[in-house]
């Protein structure tokens, strides 16, 4: 395992040491983890132990991140570590977020060079989250960019605005789960603060990175009536034309709720529609296509993962002239 001192930390008396890369702002003594079990401190030197420590490696359609206004149709390079810095009780993917899994090392070096096989675009740092593997994520991000390949998180958003500032010039696209409208949802159930999360969103957009928001509907927590309401105006208020996913959930980690009823979906789906341009149903085979939202001609037009260019890679809509909302 290859020891690389972390960033982002400061010195503490009898060597401990506080994490300053995301807002849980850990305190950590000698030998411990912090909150995201992959940052360790060594005899008062934060270390990031998780550097290069892949626990899988796929090529996927970029849809699956999901990414439905950046490169679709396009194959793209996906990893993560182990690790994270909320603990959701529904996590989807917790044998590796919430628990160790094996890894194997692989450098920036080697994944810049695998990145450059199959067609892949880039390579989406995805599954756990990313931002706490800041470290690694930067290194291979700076080759990336240095080849002409794409970058992107799929992340919680809930990262320090430093290190953000830092590492968001050198990402292109980013799906950010946005997991409730709710600050108490936030810090009861998730362990994290709703505003560092907007604010991480606003942040990306400023760096002109293409943002792409989710939101997983669990029943009972998150998909009453004012819910829906609330967090469709959150979106809006950043930007109506932002894609929107909302996905269904399924019963996983320490959440044994059914899994979310397609009325209810079905009913989330509508009322984001009446205030967002863009709005697309997952993990449930409903109409996703992407539609002009002025005209309504329909400019990709999707079946689970695959799609279809009805007019090919357009830049205005064949309809109405208008400018398309997808990065081709």
């Amino acid at each position: 395992m290859k020891q690389v001192e972390a960033r982002y930390y400061e010195k503490l008396p009898n060597n401990r040491v506080r994490c300053l890369l995301c807002p849980a702002r850990c305190a950590i003594s000698p030998g411990r983890l912090g909150l995201c079990r992959v940052r360790r401190n060594i005899d008062g030197i934060l270390v990031a132990e998780a550097y290069g420590q892949l626990v899988t490696l796929a090529l996927d359609p970029i849809e699956k991140k999901p990414l439905y206004h950046f490169m679709p149709g396009k194959p793209i390079l996906s990893t993560g570590a182990n690790g994270c810095n909320f603990r959701c009780p529904f996590c989807q993917n917790w044998t590796i977020s919430q628990s160790k899994a094996d890894t194997v090392y692989y450098s920036p070096e080697d994944l810049a060079e695998i990145s450059a096989r199959g067609g892949s675009v880039g390579i989406a740092f995805t599954y756990t989250e990313p931002l706490v593997w800041f470290e690694y994520v930067l290194d291979c991000a700076r080759l990336l960019k240095k080849m002409g390949k794409a970058v992107v998180l799929v992340s919680n958003g809930y990262i320090n605005e430093e290190p953000a500032r830092e590492i968001f010039p050198f990402v292109d696209a980013a799906n950010i789960d946005l997991k409730s409208s709710s600050a108490d949802f936030y810090k009861k159930i998730c362990m994290g603060n709703l505003d560092d999360v907007l604010r991480t969103i606003r942040l990306a957009r400023e760096y002109q990175i293409k943002v792409e928001l989710t939101n997983l509907l669990i029943p009972g927590k998150n998909d009453s009536e004012k819910d829906l309401t609330d967090i469709v105006d959150l979106v809006a208020a950043i930007d109506p034309l932002i894609p929107f996913h909302i996905s269904r959930y399924f019963p996983n980690y320490e959440y044994s709720y059914p899994p979310t009823p397609i009325s209810i979906l079905d009913r989330a789906v509508a009322i984001a529609r009446q205030k967002l341009a863009y709005v697309y149903p997952g993990n449930y085979i409903r109409e996703s296509d992407t539609r002009c939202p002025k005209c309504g001609l329909i400019l990709v037009k999707r079946q689970g993962y695959s799609i279809e260019l009805p007019y090919g890679r357009v830049t205005v809509c064949p309809g109405c002239n208008r400018e398309v909302d997808v990065i081709w």
